[in-house]
């Protein structure tokens, strides 16, 4: 390893603070610094829209490493404070306390960032789901029989539906595209969680485009442009999210659906790395430049550049994997299936009680995604078959999953 001496780390999620363990496994032998806007411990976000809607979890219990394993690695918490300012010349990161922190090496884990409605702004009842502080908010305001208007169906509002019906209240999803999950997933798997969502008596209404947020000092509807009107007391907005990148866009790093970094995680300053949901790179994979929003993507990407940071170099190709739990059917999705050209159902995708299937996605010959409901062995096996780009028609024939 050379001389570094400073590392500090802009972030304190999954990225952040696998980056500063890691850092430290690696053999970084100088100082760590893991900065976070937020004051509690990093912690597992996925819960959020589970377990700790549901007051099943604390935010205690989902933090991602105890105090002590900070402490024994000598990794300095800086939490409850925002960076403002990355001075390059001077390699200089500015806090918003007026605090300066100079580094060799800085790695900016900066995540990504709700995408708002301008509407509802104002009104009680309105709220969006992405921070430990949102879901506090929503549980205060959460009662039997009470009515919640979800809009986005999405992985998130998807999750927070099968929370929120589970608790007692009424729930109803708007989507504006033509079914839920379009953005990530096939028809057969969007219709399924369409029909496991309204069997437990959940309104999934789709192809409506949400125009107000109606309501004097509390929310009262929710109205779309074919005016219709929604009553509701709660309102939850998950529409997407955009990664994080004005701190490095005004320090003048290369922008490119995130903060643009090679294979090796490292921006266009040699000095600065990016790494999980803010940062875009080229995937082997793909044979493109992809952005990822998932934990997967977040922590083996932190070990990476871990590894580089302390001079040893390493390539990043993992296979991406996602996961979403949903009252008690769990889809894992490995791979991407974006401009799938061919499709294969193993299973049967209409039977929701059984909710036991998989869909095999291929592309120009070879298989590119799978996307498993309640099957975690075939969820392993098409991990691998992913990986090593096996020809589609191998696929085809029987024992490959």
């Amino acid at each position: 390893m050379t001389s570094i001496e400073a590392c500090v780390i802009v972030g304190a999620g999954h990225a952040g603070s696998q980056l500063a363990i890691q850092l430290r496994k690696e053999g970084w032998t100088g100082r760590i610094t893991l900065l976070g806007d937020e004051t509690p411990l990093p912690y597992h976000r996925p819960p959020l829209s589970k377990a700790v809607l549901a007051g099943e979890k604390t935010l205690h219990e989902i933090a991602l490493r105890p105090q002590l394993m900070y402490d024994n690695s000598s990794v300095e918490l800086c939490l409850g404070e925002k960076a403002v300012e990355i001075l390059r010349e001077k390699k200089i990161l500015k806090l918003q306390s007026g605090r300066l922190l100079p580094y060799d090496k800085l790695a900016l884990c900066l995540g990504a960032r709700v995408i708002k409605l301008p509407l509802g702004e104002n009104l009680c009842g309105v709220f969006y789901l992405r921070n430990a502080a949102d879901v506090d908010a929503i549980k205060q305001d959460l009662a039997p029989n009470k009515r919640v208007v979800i809009i986005g169906g999405g992985y998130i509002g998807l999750e927070a539906a099968a929370v929120l019906q589970s608790l007692g209240l009424h729930v109803t999803v708007l989507e504006r595209a033509t079914r839920i999950l379009q953005r990530v997933t096939s028809e057969p798997v969007s219709d399924y969680f369409t029909r496991l969502h309204q069997d437990k008596g959940i309104k999934i209404i789709t192809g409506v485009e949400v125009t107000a947020i109606n309501g004097k000092e509390f929310v009262e509807s929710v109205q779309c442009i074919d005016g219709s009107q929604y009553p509701a007391d709660i309102v939850i907005i998950g529409i997407g999210v955009v990664p994080e990148t004005a701190l490095a866009a005004a320090a003048g790093l290369t922008i490119e659906n995130g903060i643009k970094v090679n294979q090796f995680a490292q921006t266009s300053d040699a000095s600065i790395y990016a790494v999980g949901d803010c940062a875009s790179h080229p995937s082997f994979l793909y044979q493109s430049r992809i952005r990822l929003e998932s934990v997967q993507n977040a922590n083996d990407q932190a070990r990476v550049a871990a590894a580089n940071l302390c001079g040893k170099p390493t390539l990043y190709n993992s296979v991406p994997w996602f996961w979403s739990d949903q009252y008690t059917t769990k889809l894992q999705s490995v791979g991407l299936s974006n401009h799938f050209d061919s499709l294969l159902v193993r299973g049967d995708p209409t039977n929701v009680e059984s909710g036991n299937f998989t869909i095999l996605y291929g592309r120009n010959g070879h298989l590119i995604a799978a996307d498993c409901i309640n099957m975690p062995k075939e969820f392993l096996a098409a991990k691998r078959l992913v990986q090593e780009r096996v020809p589609w028609d191998s696929v085809l024939a029987d024992g490959m999953l």
